[in-house]
């Protein structure tokens, strides 16, 4: 991932320095695993663990020299180590075939990158339930089709917002707990060179789990899984950004993103304030979805094994990881800091005249024994008078003589009292955050 979207704490995970150090530590693991099973020397670890050390930006540069040779990754770096060692090294990676080392890594990378976006993921939530207790009885307009429906709370609007991240949280954990495997089963997975007490000692020492079956490689349904996890994700951040770019349209003007001292909008209009942080997140969340399907793709390989996945797998992975890393920090400060204008969601609340409290009467109606369609017919007709005529909705009413048999003047204006939507905010609230204050 380009720079301008990488966190160096999420980017050096994916490092080739990074990268080769997990190499090491798996293959010494295994060697330890071999030495507990009586299959190799502990001298043999002893002096590989010893002098296998530390890895520079020059070692990564030598594999590499040494790869274009090879054509072969893993063998480059067994060579290297062959190199460092000395005749110890050869006890590496007995019995072992390539994807041992390159799967049980790539479960360590994705592991941890995972702790990394739910690290993330906690921040953004407490910005996002902050704010919703914060603006709990902010009354604003509800929207169904973009059109004024009914008023709800900007408060209940968030609230909506942190459930569905606890459902990503949830997905999150079940995919790192999916994805967090390791395997030293050898070539197509049958531990005919290695016994399973190896991969076993391995994994445990790792902190992962071993696969129960596998063939020359861990199955790629479960890195489906976790790409799919973090796209679902992505596309609930789309979500919410998409709601503060409407929120933010000149003509609503009821959230707006933070503005900050020195800030420029537009090189031609100096006026200008644009939502540009929740476009970035629209736009980076389309990413997240196309390594989705890349991953998916990556599912059906040919029998045992093929390495179409992995050509995928090198750019997928440390990018969607970044991504969604920075998607993460972008959104949480975004809330963070948001502007609110309870004044202009009042002023819209009033824009149509009170036809928002359609229903209310059209209950009251059905309440008192008038048939739903014909009360449906009299409050519709007067909500229409505002739209063709600019006609004030309760004036309408007031103005009825069909309605007026049914209910007295004092009902109808009780119907257009304040509250009434926000009885029951501390019901979802309860439900969602189990709290109410």
């Amino acid at each position: 991932m380009i720079p301008r979207y990488s966190r160096q704490e999420m980017s050096s995970l994916w490092s080739d320095v990074a990268r080769l150090r997990r190499w090491r530590d798996v293959e010494l693991t295994a060697l330890e695993g071999m030495v507990e099973a009586g299959l190799a020397p502990r001298e043999a670890l002893e002096d590989c663990r010893a002098k296998a050390g530390d890895f520079t930006p020059e070692d990564a540069a030598r594999i590499e020299e040494i790869e274009r040779t090879t054509k072969h990754d893993v063998i480059a770096f067994l060579t290297f180590m062959e190199e460092r060692v000395g005749p110890s090294a050869r006890w590496l990676h007995l019995g072992m075939t390539s994807s041992d080392v390159l799967d049980t890594s790539l479960g360590l990378t994705l592991r941890d990158a995972l702790d990394l976006i739910l690290k993330g993921l906690g921040r953004a939530m407490a910005a996002v339930e902050k704010r919703a207790f914060e603006h709990r009885l902010t009354v604003m307009m509800g929207r169904s089709h973009g059109i004024h429906a009914e008023p709800i709370t900007f408060g209940h609007k968030l609230a909506i917002w942190y459930d569905e991240l606890s459902r990503g949280r949830a997905r999150l954990e079940r995919a790192r707990e999916t994805i967090a495997v390791g395997k030293i089963s050898g070539a197509v997975g049958t531990f005919a060179h290695l016994p399973p007490a190896v991969e076993e000692t391995v994994c445990r020492k790792l902190g992962l789990h071993p696969a129960p079956a596998s063939s020359q490689i861990v199955q790629r349904d479960r890195h489906a899984e976790f790409f799919g996890a973090l796209a679902l994700l992505g596309a609930s951040i789309e979500k919410f950004a998409v709601e503060i770019r409407h929120l933010q349209r000149t003509e609503v003007r009821e959230v707006e993103e933070a503005f900050t001292p020195g800030q420029k909008g537009s090189s031609a209009m100096p006026h200008k304030r644009n939502p540009i942080l929740s476009e970035n997140l629209s736009g980076l969340a389309r990413l997240l979805r196309g390594y989705a399907v890349s991953a998916l793709e990556d599912v059906a390989l040919w029998h045992e094994r093929d390495i179409s996945h992995s050509s995928v797998e090198r750019v997928i992975g440390p990018d969607a990881t970044i991504v969604m890393d920075f998607m993460l920090h972008r959104f949480a400060g975004l809330m963070e800091n948001l502007r609110v204008y309870p004044e202009q969601m009042q002023k819209n609340l009033e824009l149509l005249g009170g036809v928002v409290n359609s229903q209310r009467i059209l209950l009251e109606l059905a309440r008192k024994g008038m048939d739903r369609q014909a009360a449906y017919v009299v409050v519709q007709r007067n909500a229409m008078k505002m739209y063709e005529e600019g006609a004030d909705f309760r004036t309408a009413l007031l103005g009825d003589a069909d309605l007026l048999k049914v209910m007295t003047a004092e009902e109808i204006r009780d119907c257009f009292s304040t509250g009434y939507h926000t009885r029951h905010v501390d019901d979802i609230f309860r439900r969602v955050f189990g709290r109410t204050g």
